[in-house]
């Protein structure tokens, strides 16, 4: 079976941080640069957001900002809300496709959502509790929220084009899990289409067709965007190289200049290094 996620998982870290469990106060704004989830348990709350038209969440709910976006939500009739709050890191300043296709934000009915029943459970049961390691227990569980979050956006497709759409066609979903998992790998059109279990030219055309670019194009860009990654965490060129599929430093450099216009030594400089 084709695991869509171990590859971008492999190469953008995944991250939660949740910093409010209960009540809530009031109206909140929220206004970081990081993603949001926000796990509605109880009450009704409004959600408003100049980057989209009012929400209103009247039974438990996941809402889902994958980027950073600012939103504010309030009560209702100053009625009681349980809320959850994280913050979420899935890579999208880093580069991460997936996290750039997510829509900008999701709300899902946790009453469809059977599969994270238990999940929540624990979930809301830690953070209710006082028990040593709560922080990090809760971090963790949040995250494992957020990887069933990200299988039913795949599964629903979320979306018509792009990385996306691309991962919910099971034929288009191998080939990316393939180059996603082995960048390094010297892919052919005729190998990747092998995969989908597509001739070249039926797949070379629902590939353009559904993710917007040509497979060679997109390998390209997923390449240089490991490349970037691997950079930020301080690995040699020379051995960069290797891993995304380039006979040597100076080869991988002509293809940073090709696609970002600059050395990568110049582009690690404009990094803001974790």
């Amino acid at each position: 079976m084709t695991d869509r996620l171990a590859g971008l998982l492999a190469h953008y870290a995944l991250r939660a941080r949740v910093f409010h469990s209960g009540s809530l106060c009031g109206s909140k704004l929220y206004d970081d640069d990081t993603g949001h989830i926000h796990l509605l348990r109880a009450g009704t709350a409004a959600v408003s957001s100049p980057t989209h038209g009012p929400l209103r969440l009247d039974r438990p709910s996941l809402l889902f900002y994958p980027r950073p976006t600012p939103h504010r939500i309030d009560p209702v009739d100053n009625a009681a809300v349980d809320l959850l709050c994280a913050m979420v890191e899935l890579g999208s300043a880093a580069g991460n496709p997936l996290a750039r296709a997510l829509p900008r934000v999701s709300v899902l009915d946790l009453g469809e959502l059977p599969q994270l029943t238990h999940v929540l459970e624990l979930l809301f049961d830690e953070a209710a509790a006082d028990h040593c390691g709560r922080q990090a227990a809760i971090d963790r569980l949040c995250e494992l929220v957020l990887i069933h979050l990200l299988r039913e956006l795949m599964d629903r497709g979320s979306a018509d084009a792009g990385l996306l759409a691309g991962l919910a066609e099971p034929r288009l979903a191998r080939a990316l899990s393939a180059i996603h998992d082995a960048p390094g790998r010297a892919w052919s059109l005729a190998a990747l289409a092998s995969l989908a279990g597509m001739s070249r030219a039926r797949f070379a055309s629902a590939f353009r067709d559904r993710i917007g670019c040509t497979p060679g194009q997109y390998l390209a860009q997923w390449r240089i965007q490991v490349a970037c990654n691997l950079l930020r965490r301080g690995r040699p060129m020379g051995l960069i190289a290797d891993e995304v599929g380039y006979g040597s430093a100076q080869a991988l450099a002509r293809a940073f200049r090709a696609h970002l216009g600059c050395s990568p030594s110049a582009w690690l400089g404009r990094q803001e290094l974790p």
